[in-house]
């Protein structure tokens, strides 16, 4: 009879843990996100580049599970160690930053200060990359996806600030 490695077993446990700490959090934004017909989002003037509503709920779920598997990498490699703690931190400021921008942007229906903001959330998320390649490549290469998104929406961002004035 073959038995189970109780440590392969408490693994996929912090996996499970990181994948849903970063769905729960990350799905805190939604609370003010309103974009359907008749919200202040969609009365917005908005480029051509703009994707259709319905996009954001399946990217950012793919981005927030990548962010986990990234965050539990990371966290595999031992939270004894300074260089985890210290990314272990920088990714808990880059995230907390992703979950102020949308009560900035739809909460307080300010463009702008949603505009400062997500330029030093993708300051924090290049951060965050470093340090977490820098202990496991795999998990900075789980985050591109994610800046290329938040770079995505930078630029989105500035277009509705410039276009409703």
């Amino acid at each position: 009879m073959e038995y189970a490695d109780p440590g392969k077993s408490h693994s996929y446990v912090k996996l499970i843990a990181a994948v849903l700490l970063c769905l729960v959090v990350g799905s805190m934004g939604s609370l003010v996100t309103t974009t359907g017909s008749g919200s202040w989002y969609e009365s917005l003037e908005k480029p051509a580049f703009t994707p259709p509503n319905w996009v954001f709920g399946p990217v950012w779920t793919t981005l927030f599970i990548l962010m986990g598997i990234a965050l539990y990498l990371v966290w595999q490699s031992g939270t004894e160690r300074r260089d985890v703690q210290i990314a272990l931190a920088v990714f808990g400021i880059q995230f907390a930053l992703n979950v102020l921008w949308s009560f900035l942007f739809f909460g307080m229906q300010s463009p702008l200060l949603g505009l400062v903001e997500i330029v030093l959330l993708w300051i924090m998320i290049a951060v965050t990359i470093v340090l977490f390649y820098q202990i496991r490549k795999i998990a900075g290469y789980l985050l591109v996806p994610y800046i290329v998104w938040v770079t995505i929406a930078t630029a989105l961002n500035y277009s509705v600030y410039i276009l409703n004035p």
